[in-house]
């Protein structure tokens, strides 16, 4: 059928067979008022596409096309539509969808509604089930679809979508800016944004990772020291150091959690944005006591946040490390398959959508 009525994407049938994508047609949600329908040009590969159809996170709906990292242009706008027009470029990232009333959503924390629909794999009011953007078309609620400033590329503004949001979120509600030092665990697609943007923010950054061979990129990206943890006792001398620890580390279930807390000031946060498959170390409330610390987690940002940081990285000229792949078959299944394998410095952007789906 084609567009409106259908759209096309690479779609995986099995999680066992994770790394086998069929372009296929999908039916999307009814278009609504407030809706935007997007023709898409590129889409970053996020490590949660990989948890998702790997099965690291469950079972998900089948078939199931993911990417939650999506630039494109608006083609079409319901009636209701105040924030976007025909042909802007627009991107939409990891949640698609909310109820826009509850106390939830009226507090700018539309991320944490009981009711959000998730740009993949999750299940609108109707039953249709949310299709991702390694697609020919997505559409999107407005309040979910963001202008892009101009002097963003698309390969760069893709990842902005979701790794760019999801350490830009914790890092502002902890106010991280100047006086506070802050560490980045993990030198990857979302490290690699934390300390781009902890930097820019005005905060002294450190990085602690155990790739000494990442020291050069973390300095350029704005650390001021790289520490390793891979001789005994590394954390000693960094013992109440840090007011602030972004973990965007996808191995936590591997670390002496209690060596990396132990190097938080009194009241420090240890805080977690990488989600990996495996649950946390066992930990005792005693290990809390000693700084008084905390640990915590977020899930994505909200709208506010998300202007916020497209307006700062467009002003600042902030790139981030991005490497791209053309969008098919074989491009999907090697993508996914590096990330899985922490093959990439530091995200993925497909391109090449015109020519893989005659748009």
């Amino acid at each position: 059928m084609g567009y409106p009525d259908t759209f096309e994407g690479f779609m995986i049938e099995d999680q066992k067979k994770w790394t086998e994508f069929k372009k296929k047609e999908f039916k999307p949600k009814p278009f609504e008022d407030r809706d935007i329908d997007i023709k898409i040009e590129a889409c970053g590969v996020c490590g949660s596409d990989v948890h998702t159809i790997t099965g690291g996170w469950g079972q998900c709906p089948l078939p199931i096309c993911v990417g939650h990292e999506v630039i494109g242009k608006a083609i079409k706008v319901g009636p209701k539509v105040t924030t976007v027009k025909v042909g802007d470029r627009v991107g939409v990232g990891a949640q698609i969808h909310a109820c826009l009333e509850c106390k939830i959503c009226k507090a700018d924390q539309e991320n944490y509604c009981p009711q959000k629909v998730d740009t993949y794999g999750a299940s609108y009011k109707d039953g249709t089930i949310a299709q991702g953007g390694y697609a020919s078309h997505i559409r999107a609620h407005e309040y979910f679809t963001f202008p892009i400033p101009d002097n963003i590329s698309t390969t760069d503004a893709g990842p902005m979508m979701c790794a760019g949001l999801t350490v830009w979120s914790p890092l502002v509600r902890a106010k991280v800016g100047p006086g506070k030092k802050v560490a980045v665990i993990g030198v990857g697609g979302l490290g690699h944004f934390g300390i781009l943007w902890a930097s820019t923010l005005g905060a002294e950054v450190y990085v602690i990772s155990h790739s000494p061979q990442k020291e050069a990129d973390a300095k350029k990206l704005g650390a001021k020291e790289f520490i390793t943890t891979d001789k005994q006792d590394w954390a000693k001398p960094w013992a109440f150091a840090f007011d602030f620890i972004l973990n965007t580390a996808d191995m936590t279930h591997t670390f002496n959690i209690q060596e990396f807390m132990s190097t938080l000031n009194v009241n420090g946060e240890f805080h977690n944005v990488g989600l990996p498959d495996e649950p946390l170390p066992k930990m005792m409330a005693q290990d809390f006591t000693a700084n008084g610390c905390k640990m915590g987690a977020s899930h994505i940002g909200n709208r506010p946040e998300m202007l916020a940081m497209l307006k700062l990285a467009s002003e600042k000229n902030i790139k981030p490390m991005v490497e791209t792949l053309k969008i098919s078959e074989k491009g999907c299944a090697e993508a996914v398959q590096r990330v899985k394998d922490n093959n990439v410095r530091y995200r993925f952007t497909l391109t090449g959508f015109d020519k893989a789906f005659g748009t």
